[in-house]
């Protein structure tokens, strides 16, 4: 059987961000993968943080009704350097999970490893590389702009077969201090 005839599949990725929060959505025919769109939603610094927070929300509820996506993968942010940073992102996390399971959608997770490994072959691949690799998979004529991509490559690993966070257990890996590892998780 073709890919054309294989069910298409799109997917929503979603890096969040409470400054930007990209987006990428690709479809899925079998092997092929399509881009059919990306950007960002920006939020006014000196707006409110529960304004900051509504203005994602609302902006990935127009994203979802306008482009009807099937499934959505959202980047997991484990530990920033500065814990107030930490907390606004993890908010802005929220907001945007919630407006994507309150559009009706499943929603898997993957830890920036994860996407990575699955779109470079690298875990530990800087933006530039992720860019690249998104730009190659995708056929796009130029890289795409950091958050957008970072977004779209959420959407790759997806679409190569992620289960999301949840499965990490089941493939022998768990996360200790933010980090994945390979092998049983110690007894707590």
């Amino acid at each position: 059987m073709g890919d054309a005839a294989k069910p298409l599949l799109r997917i929503l990725g979603i890096d969040p961000g409470l400054r930007i929060t990209g987006f990428g959505l690709i479809e899925k025919a079998g092997n092929r993968l399509t881009y059919v769109a990306s950007g960002c939603i920006r939020t006014d610094v000196r707006d409110s943080l529960p304004s900051r927070l509504g203005t994602i929300y609302a902006g990935l509820r127009e994203l979802v009704a306008r482009h009807q996506p099937d499934q959505a993968a959202v980047e997991i942010i484990f530990v920033n350097v500065n814990p107030q940073s930490t907390l606004l992102l993890g908010q802005a996390r929220g907001a945007a999970i919630t407006a994507l399971v309150a559009s009706g959608l499943g929603v898997s997770e993957y830890t920036a490893l994860q996407v990575k490994q699955a779109v470079v072959g690298n875990g530990h691949a800087d933006k530039v590389q992720v860019q690249h690799m998104v730009r190659r998979l995708l056929s796009l004529s130029a890289d795409p702009r950091p958050d957008a991509a970072d977004a779209l490559a959420c959407a790759i690993a997806h679409a190569h077969g992620g289960q999301g966070f949840g499965s990490l257990a089941s493939g022998g890996l768990h996360v200790r201090n933010g980090r994945l590892i390979v092998g049983k998780a110690a007894a707590k």
